[in-house]
């Protein structure tokens, strides 16, 4: 009896660490970030309060598949997080010195406001509306809204096809009120689009809707489910590092960084690290936009 425990053990920790590998492949583990710099920084600013302090909180979402989603440590993992730790690093703030938060799509401006965070990096699209409660860094990456269907499927390829029926996102999202205003869908608000998979399952909504690199994450976890409603995107969706409104001068500086991370070839690799194991193109680091 003793034997047979022993080995079921081994069993158990070998299928423990074949998922870990797993998993690893698909993004999570993954780290390419730059060395810890030996920084220092005029007097008074965030990035010399922060490399004192030798800590920064950062807002990400833990359930995002190649962007942001919660690893089996539970920290999370994917592009955007990559994005923070190279920023981080380039603080002289080593990465376990990063403490993150879950931020969804109906908080994140709130919790900059209030000093929750330091940073928001959060598949976060610039737009008017939030620029004139925060500001942003970028934009890093664009993206573009698209449709997630069942597999199934083959009534919607368009977002016109989806006009007076149910889709479902998350509230206070930019993709929600697109659907909503532009394609006359009848949203049906959830907290995380994670959330919004059961109710595709079941049909109880036709489709998803928010960015395609999000929606991709999805697909390839279950490409049995769902699928794409199309490669086709219909929006543009500049992603920014949101902070403090008024913050110019640490603003600049993490421009500064990107723009550093894309000539050092740290961008590319902490893209295909994570969703460019999925998304095969490489972008390109969008224009900054030093608004």
């Amino acid at each position: 009896m003793k034997a047979f425990i022993t080995r079921r053990k081994s069993l158990l920790v070998a299928a423990s660490a074949a998922l870990a590998l797993s998993l690893s492949a698909c993004g999570g583990g993954t780290t390419t970030t730059p060395p810890v710099a030996s920084a220092s920084f005029e007097a008074g600013t965030t990035m010399e309060k922060l490399n004192k302090a030798q800590k920064i909180t950062i807002g990400t979402k833990f359930d995002q598949p190649l962007f942001g989603q919660k690893g089996l440590d539970g920290k999370p993992v994917g592009f955007d997080v990559e994005m923070g730790k190279a920023i981080a690093a380039k603080l002289g703030i080593p990465a376990d010195k990063i403490e993150w938060v879950e931020t969804v799509s109906q908080n994140r401006e709130s919790f900059i406001e209030q000093g929750r965070v330091d940073l928001v990096i959060a598949t976060y699209t610039i737009n008017d509306a939030r620029k004139e409660k925060v500001a942003f860094a970028g934009p890093y990456y664009e993206a573009g809204q698209a449709l997630l269907v069942n597999k199934d499927d083959t009534s919607i390829t368009k977002p016109e096809d989806v006009a007076g029926k149910k889709v479902c996102s998350v509230t206070g999202s930019t993709p929600a009120k697109t659907i909503a205003e532009k394609y006359n869908a009848e949203v049906v608000p959830a907290a995380t689009y994670t959330a919004c998979l059961e109710p595709l399952r079941n049909k109880q909504v036709v489709a998803v809707t928010t960015d395609n690199v999000i929606l991709a994450g999805y697909v390839d976890k279950e490409p049995d489910a769902f699928k794409l409603a199309s490669d086709e995107t219909f929006t543009k969706e500049p992603y920014g590092i949101g902070l403090k409104k008024d913050d110019t001068v640490f603003r600049n500086w993490i421009n500064d960084q990107l723009e550093a991370f894309q000539k050092d070839g740290d961008y590319k690799k902490a893209w295909e690290a994570t969703a460019g194991k999925v998304i095969k193109t490489t972008p390109e680091l969008p224009a900054i936009n030093r608004y």
